[in-house]
């Protein structure tokens, strides 16, 4: 049975801190991306590659040794693309409440050995959250259509 989440826990390492002494923040876009890997390589049982990340929030520093959480959800797919919602969510090991970090859309496209686009399963939204989260997804690539018309000419 495919999954339609993952979640991967782990602490945040003196190795990620920035210079203000706080997680790097590219050190949450790369767990970004490997919670979104690892979330659309078991939707579609095979390999796939990040062609976009949108919205990256930052909303709340994290601190070394802090447990951090990443909550990677798939919301709609596409013949060979599969949208996934990321949080990520951060504590003090010895704390009961989590505090939500970070938020974007990552999207993946199910690739074959010679990198050609795969068709991957369709995504069903069945709760009232899937359902709203499908139409989020929806919203969000109607105004990345405009965004990418506007850049066209930046992006040759």
């Amino acid at each position: 049975m495919k999954e339609k989440s993952i979640t991967l826990r782990f602490l945040a390492e003196p190795v990620n801190v920035n210079f203000g002494g706080k997680v790097h923040g590219g050190s949450v876009m790369k767990w970004i991306d490997q919670a979104g890997y690892a979330c659309a390589a078991n939707w579609c049982g095979g390999y796939a590659v990040t062609v976009y990340v949108g919205g990256i929030r930052f909303f709340k520093p994290m601190l070394i040794g802090d447990l951090v959480e990443l909550r990677a959800t798939l919301i709609h797919t596409g013949n060979s693309s599969m949208h996934i919602s990321v949080d990520v969510f951060s504590k003090n090991p010895q704390a009961c409440e989590w505090v939500r970090n970070t938020h974007c859309i990552i999207i993946f496209v199910s690739i074959d050995a010679a990198g050609k686009p795969v068709a991957v399963p369709v995504f069903t939204p069945e709760t009232k959250e899937e359902k709203e989260m499908e139409q989020y997804a929806i919203r969000l690539m109607e105004l990345r259509k405009g965004i990418e018309d506007e850049m066209e000419e930046y992006c040759k």
